[in-house]
């Protein structure tokens, strides 16, 4: 961070506008790359969550917890790819599995040992799980997870929780989103058990699931209270609708995923891409007389399609990700790093409005006091701290989400951790003045 001390020192919209015309600067090939990709995709990119202004920087390499940009600069990063880079970059390991796979074909059009084995893995692993399918993405696996729980109760209605996201056609940020799935949902706040249990009773045989993740992640890694997720359990049993639990992020939080870490288990579980290693991957599971409607040996089975639901190369990865290294002391690790990070990084806003909520290895910062225990839509003032954040960061070399949302993945050292503390020890000390509001 360079910038002169007097623009430092400057109302925030100024500190801003230096700041974005300081990252401008310093990346005219990411610049040059967004406007050629203007020209033929709406906004210059096809995912959402990676655009943001004046322009995003465009990474052309990755290693371990590393990432290198168009224009040569390189980063540490914590994003993690929003919790699916839990193994970092090019895993040697992961690498290598893939590779062996590559010489053999991509694709074969048919069943193969590997899919088996690592749903054999899965179930083994995740309490929540009697069965188990694969799709391609955490947004499949909700999506069909919901279709087993309307099937299994001959009910329609689901619910959610405002500001949740299980995927990008069913998004709930502000209330909903004008490419959601059209399906009959209800929403519910987040950790308002009382309510929450009143929501349940009243739509009664109407309801055929509740759809939940047991910490928000794009919501802003906010945990549930467990009072929340007991009353959800129970309510849900005696109306005869579903739990689901979405762990395609928190499921790296326990050998068993956070349903076990939290002894409350669920009637469905989906998972995300970090279970193949970052690779295009997710799972949906649960109860046996549940998922047992997938059973094309009965007849009248449910249809699951998906040219890539069981890919070679996912299938590879997962058994080495998931079967040799993700297990006990290194999961257990990840978490005790991250609550540690936190920990530290939440003592650095002391005394300011900002602070840093998660839990285990996801982390996000938020520019506000007093307790976040559900999503909330942040006032001009805390857009402009969280982008001038995020400015800040990556001009120090720290690659996060726009957001302030940071996902820890394996590769990270000690040293990683240090310079992370440090940057942003720098920022709260040159930015105390407009995180605090003081007059410039």
């Amino acid at each position: 961070m360079t910038a002169p001390a007097a623009a430092r020192n400057a109302d925030l919209e100024a500190a801003l506008a230096d700041a974005r015309a300081r990252y401008a600067a310093a990346r005219p090939r990411s610049a040059a790359l967004h406007a050629a990709a203007r020209q033929a995709l709406p906004g210059g990119n096809t995912r959402s969550v990676l655009f943001y202004s004046p322009f995003p920087t465009a990474m052309l390499r990755g290693e371990g917890a590393r990432l290198w940009d168009a224009d040569g600069r390189a980063y540490l990063d914590l994003l993690g790819e929003y919790s699916a880079g839990l193994f970092g970059h090019s895993h040697p390991r992961i690498i290598a599995a893939v590779q062996e796979v590559l010489a053999r074909g991509i694709n074969l059009g048919a069943v193969g040992p590997a899919e088996g084995e690592l749903a054999r893995l899965l179930v083994a692993r995740f309490p929540a799980l009697e069965r188990v399918r694969f799709t391609n993405s955490g947004t499949e696996a909700n999506l069909m997870a919901l279709a087993a729980a309307r099937a299994f109760t001959g009910r329609v209605e689901v619910m959610v929780v405002r500001g949740g996201y299980h995927g990008g056609v069913l998004s709930f940020a502000g209330g909903g989103s004008p490419v959601n799935l059209p399906m009959p949902f209800h929403l519910i706040d987040y950790n308002d058990a009382e309510a929450a249990a009143r929501a349940i009773h009243a739509l009664g045989e109407r309801l055929a699931a509740v759809l939940v993740e047991p910490m928000l992640g794009a919501g802003g890694c906010i945990p549930a209270r467990p009072d929340f997720l007991v009353a959800l359990r129970e309510a849900t049993r005696a109306v005869g609708a579903l739990l689901i639990f979405d762990e395609v992020m928190t499921s790296r939080h326990h050998e068993g995923g956070m349903h076990a870490r939290l002894g409350i288990i669920p009637d469905l579980l989906t998972l995300g891409k970090y279970i193949a290693g970052g690779m295009s991957c997710g799972a949906f599971g649960g109860r046996a007389e549940v998922m047992d409607l997938f059973d094309a040996h009965r007849p009248g089975a449910l249809p699951h399609a998906g040219t890539f639901n069981n890919n070679a190369l996912s299938m590879a990865a997962g058994l080495v990700a998931m079967g040799e290294i993700f297990r006990g002391a290194a999961v257990e690790a990840l978490f005790a790093r991250g609550e540690a990070l936190r920990g530290r990084l939440q003592a650095l806003c002391a005394g300011l409005p900002m602070q840093v909520s998660g839990l285990g290895s996801m982390l996000c910062v938020h520019f506000r006091e007093g307790p976040i225990e559900r999503p909330y839509t942040a006032t001009p003032r805390e857009e402009a701290l969280r982008e001038l954040f995020f400015l800040d960061m990556m001009e120090a070399g720290i690659y996060l989400a726009r957001r302030g949302m940071m996902t820890l993945s394996l590769p990270l050292a000690d040293a990683d951790i240090e310079r992370a503390v440090a940057a942003v020890a720098e920022f709260v000390a040159l930015r105390r003045g407009l995180i605090a509001g003081e007059p410039a």
